[in-house]
């Protein structure tokens, strides 16, 4: 699989990981838009959010939950982040393989920035 995030999973591409379970990987983000920036990652390739099935729900959880425990770690959960995830083009998606964007460490505004 020619999957960028798959070859972080497998070790093919450094990364820097934060964190790592059974099921998901969490690493920096190469280009952060805020002070902390971070990709959670199932290890579990799914493309997109449109190719979630019901057995999936565990595991979606599973990187919500890793998001909010990395916040608590690194100190900021309560001043706030931002969690995003992305779908397709329009929606932004640049890597076809699910993610979660974890980031703080400062004040975000909608619907910039």
């Amino acid at each position: 699989m020619d999957c960028l995030f798959c070859k972080i999973v497998n070790r093919e591409i450094p990364a820097d990981i934060v964190f790592e379970d059974d099921e998901v990987l969490a690493f920096n983000d190469i280009n952060p838009q805020a002070p902390t920036h971070q990709l959670i990652v199932p290890k579990q390739h799914i493309a997109t959010l449109n190719d979630l099935e019901e057995s999936d729900l565990a595991l979606v959880g599973r990187l919500t939950y890793t998001a909010a425990k990395l916040a608590r770690q690194q100190g900021f959960a309560d001043d706030g982040y931002r969690v995003v995830m992305n779908c397709n083009d329009h929606g932004g998606q640049t890597v076809y393989h699910i993610h979660m964007h974890l980031m703080g460490g400062r004040r975000f505004t909608w619907p910039a920035g």
